[in-house]
């Protein structure tokens, strides 16, 4: 395992971008957001992107995505009532996972505050078993694809 410590990414290494807004009780104790708040920007991020093209309803979709694995490393502090940008794209689209590489960005910075992954399995609603991306799906999730 490596230490050393990454380079926060800038806004160019990102497909898509989501605004979601601060809230006052997102602030902790210390006077910044807590930590598992980015968790929560991340989720609502992915889930917001999906929604916004039509391939995710909440209440009706027979296949869902399950969080399985999510990572956040920390680079600078944001605060209430910062602007959050939620920076989106796809590092792996497998058979029923994909891989999100999301970040978050403070206001117009150009520089991460925070960097992460995100998991998503899809399964069936009713069986929670594993099963294939759907295609309608998986091609708002191949828009996602970083070509460099």
């Amino acid at each position: 395992m490596s230490n050393k410590r990454p380079s926060p990414p800038v806004r160019a290494d990102f497909v898509a971008f989501e605004e979601v807004h601060s809230r006052w009780m997102d602030n902790d104790a210390y006077g910044h957001i807590n930590n598992v708040t980015y968790y929560s920007f991340f989720d609502t991020a992915v889930n917001r992107y999906l929604i916004e093209r039509n391939v995710l309803d909440i209440a009706k979709s027979e296949t869902i995505g399950l969080v399985i694995e999510t990572q956040c490393q920390y680079f600078s502090s944001i605060v209430y009532p910062d602007m959050i940008h939620v920076g989106l794209k796809v590092a792996h689209l497998g058979n029923s996972s994909v891989k999100y590489e999301v970040a978050i960005f403070r206001n117009a910075e150009d520089v991460a505050s925070a960097m992460g992954h995100f998991v998503h399995v899809y399964v069936d609603r009713i069986t929670n078993k594993p099963t294939p991306i759907p295609q309608d799906v998986r091609d708002v999730l191949q828009q996602l694809v970083k070509v460099n």
